[in-house]
């Protein structure tokens, strides 16, 4: 389960189009708060209360993306 601040890496995504479907398929996810994308470096950022990170991989799945927990370097 994914606690607290919590980012993603999403593959595929090129224009607000993009930015508004994983924003949505995101927050649609129970427990997944204060969710904001960065076209930019590809990645969506949200808080997390006990949130499967399968769910997570599956709603942006479920919108035509691919995404990996974001480990930083």
């Amino acid at each position: 389960m994914l606690n607290g601040p919590t980012t993603f890496d999403v593959d595929g995504m090129s224009c607000e189009h993009c930015v508004r479907a994983v924003t949505n398929a995101v927050s649609a996810i129970p427990g997944a708060s204060d969710v904001r994308v960065d076209l930019g470096s590809g990645t969506v950022a949200f808080v997390a209360a006990d949130v499967p990170e399968v769910a997570v991989v599956d709603a942006i799945d479920d919108a035509g993306y691919d995404a990996t927990l974001h480990h930083a370097p």
